[in-house]
Order: structure tokens, then C-alpha cells, then sequence
């Protein structure tokens, strides 16, 4: 049980709220209420002049871990590489830190009665991740797979999930389980984060689900009653702060998990299944994610040549459209070598280079439309195809389907779910 308390300062000032029982990792010198908002204050010990216990109230915010039982015995691989899902706030300065290490996740959630391999590969905010830490990565994962993991849970900051999620779908070919990203919009150490039943999901994708895919494993609305399973290359973060902010896109979530029946539900028969190890773990750096303004000047294009890109992802206006100054430009790159390609940044519905005359324009200096991919999934297949692919074969795979990344349709009942 937790203790609700009111807290009186040496000032006068009076904080009334749910006492947070400290951890290893806390300040000794501060004390933790979670207030009747939602938030947390932090109060320096030495300024509280009267603490007044006002009752206790349920321990709502311990979770038990999954239990192996129902994992049926296997091993889950727990790879850590930083992010707001293991970190916690400074309330000295309220600042959210890092805390590099595992052992402070053990603890929240209580210990993990599944047999768990847990390790930590980086220590990295999701804004500093590069294509050649996906291939870090990418190896990471596969050891774990060849030690016996039958699914993996990779910890990961929120930002740039989506890009790291579509790099690994691209990466393994094959996998004997799934590999499921998961992070946390609050951090891990205050009561209303929403890491404990995101990793609790995330542990039962790794051990039950059917599939061996890449996907990504958040709240599916701002509650706690289901947590949304997206295929890595189908999904996009769509807000700041909200703890449903992950979406699929043009596509429904490949499954979701409902908290209280501990029930996780595939929503759907076409999936890659369990089956062997092949991957590689080679993503080009030289790849650049383009967004068209009105206005945007020709010379920004081919800088590029200057740095030696070899591919470009354009995420051009509707259908996917560029300014006509832009066209000379992107014949120099065509001419060059450089891979062009084109999304939209309307995100909902398709490229299609054929309804208007700049389409068709388009088409003619080389650039390869990408139908629904998503501009992150774009970029993220943009190096992972110039790593393992001759220059001239870039293009075709790039138009083919690798990884349920294009779709014979778009779905219009999924536009407009957040």
C-alpha cells in the first residue's frame, strides 16, 4: 500500500499527495508526491517542517512481470539502448536523465518472473541514433536470437522508434520470434509512466505472438485498457506527449494487448511466422530525408553531391509533387548516380506520378515512386538496400515490397484513427 500524505514546507507552503516510496537510484535528499493532477513534486527534505498521513491507498502503480509459465519457458532477451523508458526526473532540476541501467527497470516492475536476458547495448537519447547504430543493433539482436531468445525487447527512446523499427524490419529477412520495440512517453520512475504495461506487452509479443516481425508496442489509447502492436514500417509517432501517440498508418495495428485479461490478439492471418535467422546489418549513412517547401532552394539539392549522398527520399506535396525549379537539380543527381525516390508528406494515401504532368516529369528523370511507404520507413530502406544491393538493383528494390512496407491498397477507414 501506498501512504497519502499532506506535506507542510518550512514557508507554509502545503502539498497533499501520494507518497513514492524511494528506489537505489533516488535522491536520498528529496521526497516524491505524485499530486492529485497527474504530477509529481519533488520537496527537499530539509525544508519539511510536518509530514501528516491522511491513509493509504492501492498499490496502483507496481505491475507483476510476465510470468514464464504462460511464456511457455522460453528465454526473452531484454537489449536496453537508452531513451525516456530508462530514465527518470532530476527534481532537483527537473530535467529527465538517463539512468544506464537495467537493474533500475528490474525494480519498478517489481523483478520479472519470465526468464529474461537482459543487457545493455547503448546509452542513447532516440535523436542520437544513426543508421551504424542500426546495425549495431541488428547484430545485438541476432546474438540474442542464436543464444536461444524465441523473441526479443528492445528498450528505446520514442523519437525516432519508428525509424529504428523499419530498419530492423528491413534487416531480418527471417527471425525465430518477434522483435518488439517499446518506450515510454513518461519516464520510467514517475507513477503515471506508461513503461510498466508497455513492457509488459512488449515481454508477451516476444513470447506468445505468432509473427516474427519488427514492430512497435505502445498504449493504443491515453488509458490503460490496450496497448497497440504496429508493424515497424507502418507506423509513425503523431504527438508529443500523449501516451497513444504511435500510429499506424495506412494499416491496422498487426495486434494489441488488453492489460486486464493478460490477452494479446493478432489481428490478422498475413504476418512473417517464426522461422529461421537470416539478416544482415549493413545500412548505408550516405542517404538523405528530403522535405519539399514552396520555395525551396535548388542549391540544397546538390550540396548534396558535395557530401557524397548516394540516395534521396523526397517527401513531396500530394501525390507527390515538387516546385518545376527543383527539376534541373534533381536531374543532376539522377545523372550523378544518386538514388532519387519520392513519398508524400501527407502521410495518408499514396504516391502516384501519373495523375499530373510534374508526376509524369518526375518519372521521366528517374525518380522512383514509393506508393504508401512512409517517408521514415523510406529513408530507413533507402540504407539498408544501398548496404547490400548493387547501385542499379536500388531502384526495384525500392518499389517492392520487402516488409509490409507497401500495400496493394490504401485502407481509407484507417485515416484519421489518433
Amino acid at each position: 500500500m501506498y501512504k497519502r500524505v499532506r506535506v507542510v514546507l518550512d514557508n507554509g507552503d502545503v502539498f497533499e499527495g501520494v507518497l513514492i516510496s524511494p528506489t537505489q537510484f533516488s535522491d536520498p535528499d528529496i521526497v516524491v508526491l505524485k499530486l492529485k493532477n497527474g504530477y509529481n513534486v519533488g520537496l527537499k527534505k530539509g525544508r519539511i517542517k510536518e509530514v501528516i498521513e491522511l491513509g493509504e491507498v492501492p498499490e496502483a502503480f507496481k505491475a507483476e512481470g510476465p510470468r514464464g509459465e504462460r511464456a511457455g519457458g522460453g528465454k526473452i532477451a531484454l537489449l536496453a539502448t537508452g531513451g525516456t523508458i530508462l530514465s527518470r526526473v532530476d527534481y532537483v532540476t527537473g530535467g529527465v536523465y538517463p539512468t544506464l541501467s537495467v537493474d533500475y527497470l528490474f525494480e519498478m516492475l517489481g523483478g520479472l518472473e519470465a526468464e529474461v536476458e537482459a543487457e545493455e547495448v547503448m546509452a542513447k537519447f532516440s535523436e542520437d541514433m544513426t543508421p551504424a547504430l542500426w546495425g549495431v543493433l541488428a547484430e545485438r539482436v541476432a546474438d540474442a536470437f542464436r543464444r536461444g531468445a524465441k523473441g526479443v525487447v528492445v528498450l528505446h527512446g520514442t523519437d525516432t522508434m519508428h525509424y529504428t523499427a523499419a530498419a530492423l524490419a528491413f534487416a531480418f529477412a527471417k527471425a525465430p520470434g518477434p522483435i518488439a520495440l517499446v518506450g515510454a512517453q513518461r519516464s520510467s520512475d514517475r507513477p503515471s509512466t506508461d513503461a510498466v504495461l508497455n513492457i509488459k506487452a512488449a515481454m508477451a509479443v516476444a513470447a506468445r505472438a505468432p509473427f516474427a516481425e519488427s514492430v512497435v508496442v505502445m498504449h493504443k489509447t491515453s488509458g490503460d485498457s490496450a496497448i497497440a502492436v504496429h508493424r515497424g514500417t507502418r507506423v509513425r509517432k503523431m504527438h508529443t506527449s500523449r501516451r497513444d501517440a504511435f500510429q499506424s498508418i495506412n494499416a491496422t495495428p498487426i495486434a494489441e494487448y488488453y492489460p486486464e485479461k493478460d490477452l494479446l490478439q493478432v489481428n490478422t492471418s498475413e504476418y512473417k511466422e517464426r522461422d529461421g535467422l537470416e539478416y544482415t546489418s549493413k545500412f548505408e549513412e550516405r542517404v538523405a530525408l528530403v522535405k519539399f517547401y514552396p520555395g525551396m532552394h535548388p542549391r540544397l539539392l546538390e550540396a548534396m553531391l558535395d557530401v557524397g549522398i548516394r540516395g534521396v527520399v523526397l517527401e513531396g506535396t500530394g501525390f507527390g509533387h515538387v516546385g518545376e525549379y527543383l527539376l534541373p537539380s534533381i536531374k543532376k543527381l539522377v545523372d550523378a548516380g544518386v538514388v532519387v525516390a519520392m513519398t508524400s508528406q501527407t502521410l495518408y494515401g499514396r504516391v502516384n506520378l501519373f495523375v499530373y504532368r510534374r508526376g509524369r516529369e518526375l518519372l521521366s528523370l528517374g525518380v522512383v515512386p514509393l506508393e504508401d511507404m512512409l517517408p521514415e520507413a523510406a529513408y530507413a530502406k533507402m540504407s539498408w538496400a544501398l548496404a547490400n544491393f548493387k547501385q542499379e538493383e536500388v531502384p526495384r528494390v525500392l518499389a517492392t515490397p520487402v516488409a509490409y512496407d507497401i500495400s496493394p491498397r490504401s485502407d481509407p477507414l484507417t485515416f484519421g484513427a489518433l
